[in-house]
């Protein structure tokens, strides 16, 4: 089991997921898109492709680019498409 939570809020809650360069990333049916506001950044990464970030928001407090996600990523790291991956003080325990 992987939760992931900020503010004592669990934002994603999944038996399922992969790892990947030491980041947990969830399926998106087992992430509260609720918790979720898309940014405006985008990055890239030499092996996976373009990710896209969202805000965590929880009780009015945002957690800018927070999240982040794979929606087209390379052969390579097609098994975390669409999945999402915290980070910037979001707690990941599994």
């Amino acid at each position: 089991m992987a939760r992931a939570s900020w503010k004592g809020t669990v934002i994603a809650e999944s038996d399922t997921f992969e790892m990947v360069e030491g980041n947990v990333y969830f399926p998106p049916e087992a992430v509260s898109r609720e918790h979720l506001r898309e940014s405006d950044t985008h990055t890239r990464c030499p092996w996976k492709g373009v990710a896209s970030y969202y805000d965590v928001v929880v009780d009015g407090e945002v957690n800018r680019d927070a999240a982040w996600t794979y929606p087209e990523p390379s052969k390579a790291a097609s098994h975390i498409k669409d999945r999402v991956a915290f980070w910037r003080g979001v707690e990941v325990e599994q």
